[in-house]
């Protein structure tokens, strides 16, 4: 069954100067614009569109994919506010609207804000929301430690930063395992490292044991080759440089260098490290 905020597969009904008229079962008759019109398409045939509402709350379709559908957070760019809210680029004709009550603070035309899409209960249409803990997923997870997920930052702390996990549930990467300045909106891989008697998640950004040294060392390697082959970093180094230059504990570099001089990938020298011949 075809609903606003989801792509579906739709017969061609008749062709107008318009566009085309589309069976869009119990939306009634959906217009795909003149602009988008496939110059082949056949009367009796299907096309596959995305359906969202136009301004005067009619079912309209669109081939293009938006930059998020109902359910996903993003960071889109506010492209103009009027009386009723702010409106979102997100790929599409018609922009995204964020009423006001969806708005934590007023949101302003050049800036770029995370927000989650979703369709309104009482209008029906797709609006966004920067309230984001309202749409998180608050039941119980079956997540466990040591499982890789999908993040998007959304926020700091005093402890460090708030991510949502697979577009679902929250959890928090703890500033001293975090080696890299992370923006509101930024997508990135992460690890769960543990789960609290609560329920609350703890991530890292670091994949744990043998699948973080394998990771390490491809960098290591990376690295040398870079250099042209040596690097003035080992066991004389300091934890703090070692942090400073890979992200790790002295401990976790060691079993990296350990693990390619056994594999007879590096040799290991008073001054640093040297990629074999």
């Amino acid at each position: 069954m075809a609903k606003i905020g989801e792509r579906a597969s739709l017969k061609i009904l008749r062709e107008k100067s318009f566009g085309l008229y589309l069976d869009g079962g119990e939306l009634g008759e959906v217009l795909l614009p003149h602009r988008e019109v496939p110059k082949d398409n056949v009367i009796g045939a299907f096309l596959d569109v995305f359906l969202y509402t136009d301004s005067e709350d009619r079912p309209v379709a669109t081939l293009k994919t938006p930059m998020a559908i109902p359910g996903e957070f993003a960071k889109l760019k506010c492209v103009a506010v009027t009386g009723v809210g702010a409106f979102l680029d997100w790929g599409l004709a018609k922009e995204l609207l964020v009423p006001f009550r969806e708005q934590k603070a007023r949101m302003e035309p050049g800036k770029s804000y995370l927000v989650h899409v979703h369709v309104d209960k009482v209008s029906g249409r797709i609006i966004a929301s920067a309230r984001l803990s309202r749409h998180l997923d608050l039941t119980p997870h079956s997540l466990r430690r040591g499982d890789e997920v999908e993040l998007v930052i959304f926020g700091k702390t005093a402890l460090g930063y708030k991510a949502i996990i697979n577009g679902t549930h929250s959890g928090l990467l703890f500033t001293e395992g975090v080696f890299q300045p992370l923006q509101p909106g930024e997508k990135t891989k992460g690890y769960v490292s543990g789960i609290r008697e609560d329920g609350k998640i703890d991530l890292t950004l670091h994949a744990p044991g043998r699948a973080k040294v394998e990771g390490l060392e491809e960098r290591i390697l990376a690295e040398l080759q870079a250099r042209g082959g040596f690097w003035g970093i080992g066991d004389h180094s300091s934890a703090a440089e070692i942090h400073d230059e890979l992200g790790v504990s002295k401990r976790t570099f060691k079993q990296a260098v350990g693990s390619l001089f056994r594999k007879r990938l590096i040799s290991i020298e008073e001054r640093g490290i040297r990629m074999a011949r």
